[in-house]
């Protein structure tokens, strides 16, 4: 099961007390996920579709806590390979479909823009916060998915209107968060890519085993990153000390070859000879092992002194 379907499921699970909530999701399942059939008469039928049986249930007891309506539910079984049965939820009673789209905020009472329904949602239904926190929780089981985490942070809902996409980015932001609007192709997608804003986003609609697999998952990927620049930087500076090693062992080895070691000052002929001795040794392991031992800056000096004297050589030659 993907990352974005176990919180489908979680979030379907919620119970929620207050009626006030349960329209507020409501209205948003209807703008993410439903669709309206108009016959005759400005007759009128509600039906939502899906393929998550959690999300068929959850829109179903929604339907029955509200409207104690008689809700038909049917599966199609899909013939093609590895492709999931798909869930339809409908309404039957067409007076309550025209009281659920009326509630919604969806039409007018007297059915003046049923051919232009409202998809901004009214203030009214969001006017609480829990209502905006059930409301972006309706949204994301409607049209909402999350990346595996493992992957890559993203967080999207998706929507057919431009004014329902600029009602939920409000809404979501009101919480603190930056979420931001995008089109693709004739969709309209509202996202977070920030994790931090991710995990906020799944606290705010009651996704908690989530939000901490996602937390998880993030620390771990922090470790990992970590270590890895450890061993970059650890690498790198073994390179340099490599570099600098058969730098100086050449220097020493030419001036062995012009004018021998023993015609060096006692401080670098011995610097030399340890370095020719364990010419794998660092600046401060080289340091340790004069006697009497020395810093890594001395060390160092005393290399440049035996450079400069082999770069002489050199230009003689």
């Amino acid at each position: 099961m993907s990352f974005s379907s176990s919180t489908k499921n979680e979030l379907s699970r919620l119970e929620i007390e207050n009626d006030c909530c349960l329209l507020a999701e409501l209205a948003a399942l209807v703008r993410t996920n439903g669709s309206v059939q108009i016959s005759g008469m400005q007759s009128i039928n509600i039906r939502f579709t899906t393929e998550n049986a959690a999300i068929a249930r959850r829109i179903f007891s929604i339907l029955k806590l509200l409207y104690s309506s008689e809700v038909e539910v049917m599966v199609r079984r899909n013939k093609q390979l590895k492709k999931n049965n798909t869930y339809l939820i409908a309404v039957i009673d067409k007076d309550i479909s025209s009281k659920i789209l009326t509630d919604v905020g969806y039409i007018k009472d007297d059915k003046s823009n049923l051919y232009n329904p409202n998809y901004r949602v009214p203030k009214e239904i969001v006017k609480k916060r829990c209502c905006k926190r059930s409301f972006i929780r309706g949204s994301f089981l409607g049209g909402g998915s999350i990346t595996n985490p493992e992957r890559t942070y993203h967080l999207e809902f998706v929507t057919n209107r431009e004014e329902h996409a600029r009602s939920l980015r409000d809404i979501i932001n009101s919480f603190g968060l930056g979420s931001k609007i995008i089109q693709r192709k004739e969709s309209f997608v509202v996202y977070i890519k920030e994790a931090e804003q991710i995990v906020d986003l799944l606290n705010i609609i009651g996704a908690h085993q989530a939000l901490l697999k996602l937390e998880d998952i993030r620390v771990l990927k922090e470790v990992r990153n970590n270590i890895n620049r450890l061993v970059n930087c650890e690498t790198a500076n073994l390179g340099k000390t490599i570099d600098a090693s058969i730098r100086q062992i050449e220097g020493i080895k030419l001036i062995q070859e012009k004018m021998g070691l023993n015609k060096l000052p006692d401080n670098l002929r011995e610097v030399a000879e340890v370095r020719l001795a364990y010419p794998d040794s660092s600046l401060k392991e080289i340091g340790e092992l004069l006697n009497p031992s020395i810093g890594k800056s001395g060390v160092n000096h005393r290399f440049r002194k035996i450079e400069e004297i082999a770069q002489e050589l050199k230009g003689g030659e």
